[in-house]
């Protein structure tokens, strides 16, 4: 699992990151780590490497806010961590936190996703 730094002069990725719970985010954000299902490593990976920059953003689920974004800080490698308690994570990547800040969805629904039948974003 070799991390080689992402290409130039490509698009920028935004990906919603969901969490069960604010533990995880609260880890993630002390550590600079995440780490996620193995049914979206092949899409973030695939993001990572053909994009300039990868942003997520994350919320936890059912509160009807984002906590915050960070950048993609490399490639989800095959270890794994035992931060997240839950069994089905994959491997484990870098992130770094750009900002921390409880942020209510009602702030984004001016933005909608063209890739999701122009759903809000939330």
């Amino acid at each position: 699992c070799k991390s080689l730094p992402p290409r130039q002069n490509m698009p920028v990725r935004y990906f919603i990151m969901k969490s069960s719970n604010l533990q995880n985010i609260d880890i993630s954000q002390q550590k600079g780590i995440w780490s996620t299902t193995p049914s979206n490593e092949r899409k973030l990976n695939g993001a990572f490497w053909e994009s300039s920059v990868v942003y997520l953003i994350f919320s936890v689920q059912g509160s009807g806010c984002f906590q915050g974004f960070a950048r993609m800080g490399s490639a989800i490698g095959c270890e794994k961590s035992q931060d997240w308690g839950s069994a089905g994570f994959g491997g484990v990547f870098r992130v770094d936190w750009i900002r921390k800040e409880s942020i209510p969805f009602q702030f984004a629904h001016h933005l909608l996703n063209p890739w999701n039948d122009s759903k809000k974003v939330q």
